[in-house]
């Protein structure tokens, strides 16, 4: 994805830090823009579009949402699933006819998902040549920024400079089995990466597995684990021991939420769906119909809601929205179901104290049991940090988020999730003060929309922040 050398001006119009989804989508609608435009992706890995969640090779690792759920064209609901249709029908992803479904309905493998999006972007870079825009992928990390008023300097590990009239902080999800944490990177340093076969397939066979988490990722660490060949017993921990629900399709239902703007606080939202999903059972509809019309409103109910009330449902909701919300893919679900009821795999109630080394050099870990006081000390042939996203970017020990932070560029969002910045995606410094020059998208605007990483998300951000940047949104 080389572009052309401009040495007369070097600088680009937009430059995105992140090569992920985010970026991908977000450069894409940037390049079907009308008018000329350069853009520059700064993004260590050697592709882009994949990201953290979307680098996965293994046909078990799944994308969460059925094809229906999951196009990155804001326009075109279907863009995915017309996708599939020709690439399935073209020889491509032949094991997809195992989970017998339309292919409106499958749930379709995180790397190939990567596939797909770098075709759609490899087709809007046609089509920004067209009009003379190009894109140039620099393969490197991006370790701290500067903005004036001639624009922004980005200052690269390999002691190169890029400048750009403005820049968007698309940093995508900083996974925490693979973030080094301020403070204590004692616990990843022990773990294995959930993602990891091969790594895995060093793990004793018959040896016990402690996984610490138990949402999507550790449905990602299990699927991994069966394909190493472990057979062994596996112990899952999280504070609330709750699993994620699978993912059915259920029939439509009314948007309850549209016809009633009164709901505003959580504790009036968790009632008014529990009322619904009630009647959905009532008249043999899958409980998850009402639960599934929230997703548009999201946005709006967080936004308005109180800072008082953001910390509620942090507090008290938010374990139960995440197992109800972010469904597992029925075939991580059907082998998490299969090894729990062959005994294999249990889940437990317990948090996290700390991680020892044994005599043998295998991780014993400091776990309470919820309803105890005293701390119990388990053995393990492995361990797996299964914990999910970190989004407090103050913990997150790399050097873009810590140097923005210190020089106060930026400021933590709200309840410290992601990074402040105005609706527009504009970012707040820490005086308050909205950037004309600095942008961001995706899960960095956690703290602002809550829910911020999905697709469907990310694909209406980029295509808005798109207009904004090219002078052409409202």
């Amino acid at each position: 994805m080389s572009a052309p050398e401009h040495p007369n001006n070097p600088a680009a119009d937009v430059l995105i830090i992140g090569g992920g989804l985010s970026a991908a989508l977000l450069a894409a609608q940037l390049l079907r823009q009308a008018g000329q435009r350069r853009v520059l992706v700064v993004e260590p890995r050697d592709e882009l579009g994949r990201g953290e969640a979307y680098s996965a090779t293994h046909l078990g690792h799944t994308l969460n949402g059925n094809a229906a759920r999951m196009s990155v064209d804001p326009d075109n609901a279907n863009d995915l699933s017309q996708w599939l249709d020709q690439h399935i029908a073209a020889g491509g992803w032949p094991e997809s006819a195992a989970q017998g479904v339309p292919v409106t309905e499958l749930f379709a493998p995180r790397g190939l998902f990567g596939v797909y999006v770098r075709q759609r972007l490899a087709e809007a870079q046609a089509v920004g040549a067209q009009q003379g825009s190009w894109l140039e992928h620099v393969q490197a990390e991006a370790l701290d920024l500067a903005v004036d008023e001639q624009g922004v300097s980005v200052s690269l590990a390999d002691g190169r400079t890029l400048r750009a009239s403005r820049a968007v902080l698309a940093t995508g999800m900083f996974a925490a089995a693979r973030t080094p944490q301020r403070g204590d990177n004692a616990f990843n340093s022990a773990c294995v990466d959930p993602w990891d076969i091969q790594a895995m397939r060093s793990i004793d066979p018959d040896g016990r597995v402690v996984i610490i988490g138990s949402g999507l990722t550790m449905v990602d660490a299990v699927v991994s684990l069966q394909a190493a060949g472990h057979r062994g017993p596996i112990e899952v921990f999280s504070r609330h021991g709750l699993l994620p629900h699978v993912r059915r399709q259920p029939p439509a239902w009314e948007d309850f939420l549209a016809a009633d703007l009164s709901l505003r606080s959580p504790l009036q939202l968790l009632r008014a769906l529990r009322n619904q999903c009630r009647l959905a059972r009532q008249q043999g509809i899958d409980w998850q119909a009402p639960l599934d019309t929230v997703r548009v409103h999201i946005g709006r109910l967080w936004s308005q809601a109180s800072e008082r009330h953001k910390r509620q449902f942090v507090r008290h909701v938010r374990p139960w929205w995440e197992s109800h919300h972010h469904r597992s893919p029925p075939p991580g679900a059907a082998l998490l179901a299969q090894l729990i009821e062959a005994g294999r795999l249990r889940i437990h109630a317990a948090s996290l104290q700390g991680v020892e080394t044994g005599a043998d050099c295998l991780p014993v870990v400091k776990l309470r049991f919820r309803g105890q006081t005293q701390v119990d000390r388990i053995s393990a042939d492995a361990l797996i940090n299964s914990t999910g996203i970190e989004y407090d970017w103050r913990r997150v020990a790399r050097p873009l988020p810590q140097n923005l932070l210190q020089r106060r560029l930026i400021q933590p969002g709200p309840l410290a999730l992601g990074i402040a910045a105005n609706a527009q995606g504009a970012v707040q410094d820490g005086e308050g003060r909205y950037s004309s020059q600095l942008f961001a998208m995706g899960p960095p605007l956690r703290g602002l929309w809550w829910e911020s990483t999905s697709v469907t998300d990310v694909a209406l951000q980029a295509k808005a922040l798109a207009q904004l940047l090219a002078g052409t949104g409202r």
